[in-house]
């Protein structure tokens, strides 16, 4: 069963039930607890609502937890799965719906909703509600159609309203909503809830050893030397935001790329390059603290091998600081006997190549993990006190940061350091070494191979054995391992492709032990005491961890990789059990990069708040912001230029009723903004499917739209030559518009890249070859969404409306455009208009004069220069109807073979 809510969380939950608004909350201070509180009070037949911005994961989680209290009408989910003519039977049943957005703005668009009987709508993620996004279309639908239901809104990135002018205030608008609550860590209530049943904490303050601070100071060296590169070649950037500091937040890549993006086609192959090299040095940084020496090694060694294979370096793996880097990260590996070292001085050549393939013979140091010491030393006392204790013994949670963490740290208390470590180092870097010592020495390379065969201790490995239930992780080229720094999901790169060697078990001594757990993402340990550990990111249910803390309910949980959201997750979990004791041991590098972004992570968020929180003491909201009555100038439709106002036709002193005009739009294209700021501007939408174009302007003008990316692919596959052919064989207007990203540079190519000649590989010779293959094509250049609006509402001015059925009933069976209809089949039309001669602004002469082809081909030269009207034209098409073609020798020659 559910725990009651706590004090704050209770108090959270009234205001917003009392009145509708923006709740704003510290991350990992359950946000979906309030969440499911409001959803167990509608879930009922009396009540419609609809909850957005919700995740398949975060669906199936609230509903089993909803099942589990009891509740009996549960959340439904309607997908394009349930048919357009069940969705309003579905709809009448009432209780809480999860609706994709796409389906509901069609349907609120149709009036397949019922909108005055929608009690409300509840937004998750709420600061993710932009005014072009398909949530914001959804609730400026409602607010128009229904005056009293209820919007409240929910969210826990405090952060995110930090950037950007009166971003709170702008996302508020878009959501209708007058009322701001704001609830961080500090607030009163919540410190005095969380304090009266605080978890006994033990800080460790794990050491560096000094090889890895070395490394430490070493990596932040090159990223210092980067940035300054960085600002030199790039003087407007904003010297507060690319602050080393700043560099080890998880926002650094969005932050470099929001003020690089829209220049980024102008930017030379040098900046480029060095924000490549800060993303890999983000990389290094998280690979030292997070995983073991050979791990780290096995990196570097092939990031330099890539580096100078590819020629992709800006120059830091040449600066001392690089040297130092790798010698360090070698000396926690491996290190050379003094004897080697003296055998070098004065040998021959041949004699010194022969030593340096041998160095498979140098000595193991194999640095162990400093948190791994600190971590026995942790099991070992929960141990000693579960054996004093009177009580059962305390369940143990280890919580580290991902996959890779956790199955090191599992092979880790089963076979100990010394096994994991040469284990890791006979599968990658041994086994390089030993390959490349055979090409010298055959002996060599065969005890090599022994030793990785019988593993350290000797012993044949038994069948090897899974333990993460058949998970997989294939070996990441190094770009794929940058995507992935983020979650730290990244594999050791290099080796010899046996990534899974990681998670198999050596001697098959211990069987796996299997947990009746709804996670599949934690690793079982030990059954006694019971030791569970799960990754803390990746995973692809993010309640997971959630799910595992209240099942196997541990009296200690150790915190192995420090993350913001789950130390608050922890509180909130004791203070539901007042009763029972925690125990949570946190581990941390002291005066390491780990400890310094998790300082900074609760810096960022705290000043988030201070700036909510001033931002709301001075916040100036309309009366009528939340749209109940129709002064809203948000919900008003027929926006006009600022210039128009003064300009307005009057008749008698009275606005003439102006008639809204139509658009129809295919049903695929409300996955785009575009809908949503045509209806903003007045246009009324017809949403159909349609098997030509995206958009009916009017019934002569077909509007194809392409995003960048879909233009190079299309162009690629010759989808769009069909999509073209199409258009202009069913409308008079056919047009190919062509929308930019906002943020990125308004152009297909960077100047430099434009050719003399047309290129087949080139987009812009590909599109010039479309328009001359294509006379009647007009192409659109749009850098956003807004600017297209603009362009439809002129392009519409005084034209007639397009009919929705017409458009509808265009397939490829369908006659052609009204001025070529005589010709019912379109091929000998389109034959016509390729013969030399023949023009977009003569063929028509030839079409009321000769019924076929076969009629063309009799009439004489002067007869096809009277109907051309041009002597040069009539000659060309007359010797192309009558001469005989010139068969080339060689093709006689072939037939003769």
């Amino acid at each position: 069963m559910a725990r009651p809510l706590l004090e704050f969380e209770t108090e959270m939950f009234l205001s917003l039930f009392g009145c509708d608004g923006l709740l704003v909350v510290a991350e990992g201070m359950g946000i979906d607890r309030i969440l499911l509180q409001f959803m167990r009070v509608y879930s009922e037949q009396g009540s419609l609502v609809l909850l957005l911005n919700t995740t398949t994961p975060e669906q199936e989680y609230f509903t089993e937890q909803l099942r589990v209290e009891g509740v009996t009408h549960l959340p439904r989910t309607v997908t394009s799965d349930v048919q357009s003519t069940e969705r309003y039977n579905v709809y009448t049943e009432g209780g809480v719906l999860f609706v994709t957005s796409r389906i509901l703005v069609v349907d609120f668009l149709t009036d397949r909703i019922p909108a005055h009987l929608i009690s409300g709508i509840l937004v998750y993620r709420a600061h993710k509600i932009i005014e072009s996004c398909q949530e914001a279309f959804i609730l400026r639908l409602f607010r128009q159609k229904n005056k009293t239901g209820f919007i409240k809104a929910f969210t826990d990135k405090a952060t995110a309203f930090s950037s950007g002018f009166c971003q709170v205030e702008r996302v508020m608008r878009n959501l209708f909503v007058k009322k701001l609550y704001l609830w961080p860590r500090f607030q009163v209530s919540v410190n005095t809830a969380l304090d009266r049943h605080k978890p006994e904490v033990v800080e460790l303050h794990v050491s560096l050893t000094p090889a890895m601070r070395a490394i430490q100071s070493s990596i932040l060296d090159i990223m210092s030397a980067c940035l300054k590169e960085l600002k030199r070649y790039n003087p407007t950037l904003e010297a507060e935001d690319l602050s080393l500091e700043n560099t080890l937040g998880n926002s650094f890549e969005k932050t470099i790329r929001h003020y690089l993006d829209p220049l980024w086609h102008q930017l030379g192959a040098k900046t480029k390059a060095l924000v490549q090299d800060l993303k890999v040095l983000r990389v290094l940084l998280l690979y030292l603290t997070q995983y073991d020496c050979v791990t780290f090694l096995n990196l570097l060694e092939s990031l330099r091998s890539s580096q100078k294979s590819f020629g992709s370096n800006s120059g830091w793996l040449f600066l001392d600081s690089s040297t130092s880097m790798f010698m360090n990260a070698r000396s926690r590996v491996h290190r050379i006997p003094e004897s080697k070292k003296k055998l070098k001085v004065g040998a021959d050549p041949e004699k010194q190549k022969m030593s340096s393939a041998s160095e498979v013979k140098r000595e193991l140091v194999l640095e162990k993990s400093p948190k791994w010491e600190a971590l026995t030393e942790v099991l070992e006392e929960i141990e000693r006190e579960n054996k004093s204790s009177q009580h059962e013994p305390g369940r143990v949670l280890i919580c580290a940061s991902d996959d890779r963490t956790c199955a090191q740290l599992q092979q880790y208390i089963r076979h100990g350091s010394d096994w994991l470590l040469n284990r890791l180092y006979a599968r990658t870097i041994g086994k390089r070494d030993a390959s490349a010592a055979a090409a010298f020495e055959l002996d060599s390379h065969q005890k090599g191979k022994d030793w990785v065969k019988k593993g350290p201790k000797g012993k044949e490995p038994a069948q090897k054995k899974k333990t993460t239930k058949g998970k997989s992780r294939p070996s990441l080229t190094l770009t794929q391992m940058m995507g992935k720094e983020e979650t730290g999901e990244a594999a050791v790169m290099g080796g010899s492709g046996d990534e899974d060697e990681l998670v198999e078990e050596g001697d098959g001594e211990e069987e796996e032990l299997k947990l009746d757990l709804s996670s599949d993402a934690y690793y079982g340990v030990l059954k006694e005491p019971l030791t569970v550990i799960h990754p803390l990111k990746g995973c692809t249910d993010p309640h997971s961890l959630t799910r595992v803390l209240h099942e196997v309910e541990p009296s200690f949980v150790v915190l192995y990789d420090a993350e913001l959201s789950f130390v608050r997750q922890l509180e909130i979990y004791k203070a539901n059990r007042p009763g029972k004791a925690l125990r949570v041991y946190f581990l941390i590098y002291g005066g390491s990069t780990e400890e310094q972004k998790y300082l900074t992570a609760l810096s960022k968020e705290k000043k988030a708040f201070e700036h909510l929180i001033r931002e709301k003491a001075t916040m100036v909201i309309p009366e009528e912001r939340e749209g109940r009555e129709d002064t809203n100038l948000d919900l008003a439709r027929n926006l006009e230029p600022a210039n128009a106002t003064t300009n307005s036709h009057k008749a008698g002193g009275q606005e003439q009723p102006k008639e809204p005009s139509r658009v129809i739009v295919d049903m695929r294209e409300f996955r785009s903004e575009l809908p949503s700021l045509l209806h903003r501007r007045g246009l009324d939408i017809e949403p159909v499917t349609l098997e030509v174009g995206d958009y009916i302007l009017t019934p002569d003008t077909c509007v194809e739209r392409k995003s960048v990316s879909d233009l190079i692919g299309s162009l690629q596959s010759g989808r769009l030559y069909t999509q073209c052919l199409s258009m202009t064989r069913y409308y008079r207007k056919p047009v190919l518009l062509i929308e930019f990203d906002p943020a990125k540079p308004f152009s297909l190519m960077a100047r430099s890249d434009f050719r003399h000649e047309i290129s087949s590989n080139d987009i812009s010779s590909k599109l010039t070859l479309l328009t001359l293959h294509f006379p009647r094509l007009r192409i659109l250049w749009c850098p956003s969404p807004h600017a297209t609006a603009e362009l439809f509402l002129e392009l519409k001015q005084g034209r007639l409306e397009p009919d929705a059925s017409a458009a509808q009933a265009v397939t490829a069976e369908s006659d052609t455009v009204a001025e070529s209809a005589d010709l019912y089949n379109p091929g000998p039309y389109d034959f016509l208009l390729k013969m030399p001669g023949v023009s977009m602004k003569n063929y028509r002469a030839l079409i009321k004069n000769a019924d076929s082809i076969a009629d063309l081909v009799k009439l004489s030269q002067d007869e096809l220069a009277e109907m051309l009207g041009n002597t040069n034209n009539a000659k060309l098409l007359y010797e192309f109807l009558h001469n005989a073609a010139d068969v080339p020798a060689p093709v006689q020659k072939t037939k003769q073979t």
